[in-house]
């Protein structure tokens, strides 16, 4: 009855009308006199902010704020791989011969998610991660790997929660939300990067045009909270023993490595 419940809610608001609506409030001025209390609610740290908080004119410009250029330092072992985002690690674990995920307790399919059956060979029995972003994170997204992108393409139409209740109750989040793929190509194989949009908005924007992705490069940023995942080629990744599920990562920590 539960999950009943929660997928029709979710349904009823997911829609265009009420989409709009919120990322119309979100991106004008009367978003602005929420703002402190936002802020107070979520607990942001406003001392590693790049810009005071008067200076956020909208509430959208608050989610996507850059940061001061020390506040996120960058791991810089050659063969470290990087959390892309500040977020909680929600799940770890290994690709199935079936080409499938588990994430709480529920089956996702890597094919589905990539939405290309030729490429997602290379990935069974790697490891993948889910990187979830709450509302009060840093919302821009760095790359986790030095390489070339080789694909980059978008799939997916409306996007449900991601939270902990979503992937619990939703419609495979993870792989039926507009999403953002890039794929790349490392010294040690490839690294799938799955931008996963959130719930209502849709709005992932790339603000790196070239292929060459430095590890720590700022690549995106998502407009509101979302979900990251990772999918690494077999046998090329080993994941930091100290990471615990769920896990508190930010940008620039060391993940794993690469083989």
């Amino acid at each position: 009855m539960k999950s009943f419940i929660y997928k029709r809610l979710i349904e009823l608001t997911n829609g265009r009308i009420t989409s709009s609506l919120i990322k119309k409030f979100a991106g004008s001025k009367s978003s602005k006199w929420i703002i402190p209390s936002f802020v107070d609610w979520y607990k942001i740290n406003q001392d590693e902010m790049l810009l005071p908080l008067t200076e956020y004119n909208t509430l959208h410009d608050l989610f996507i704020r850059k940061l001061q250029a020390e506040a996120r330092p960058i791991d810089q072992n050659d063969k470290s791989v990087v959390s892309p985002v500040d977020a909680v690690v929600e799940d770890m674990g290994e690709i199935s011969e079936e080409a499938e995920i588990i994430v709480k307790n529920k089956k996702y399919s890597i094919t589905d998610m990539l939405g290309k059956e030729e490429i997602k060979g290379k990935y069974i029995g790697g490891t993948f991660l889910v990187l979830y972003l709450s509302p009060s994170h840093y919302h821009r997204i760095h790359s986790p790997v030095d390489g070339m992108a080789v694909r980059q393409y978008s799939l997916g139409q409306k996007s449900y929660p991601v939270n902990k209740y979503g992937l619990k109750y939703g419609k495979e989040p993870l792989s039926k939300n507009f999403r953002k793929v890039t794929e790349i190509r490392t010294q040690a194989g490839h690294v799938a990067v799955v931008k996963v949009g959130a719930m209502f908005i849709n709005s992932i924007e790339m603000v790196k045009d070239d292929n060459d992705w430095k590890k720590g490069e700022e690549v995106a940023y998502f407009s509101f909270g979302s979900t990251i995942v990772l999918l690494f080629e077999k046998g090329i990744f080993i994941p930091e023993e100290n990471i615990r599920i769920p896990y508190d990562v930010r940008v620039g920590e060391r993940i794993g490595k690469l083989k």
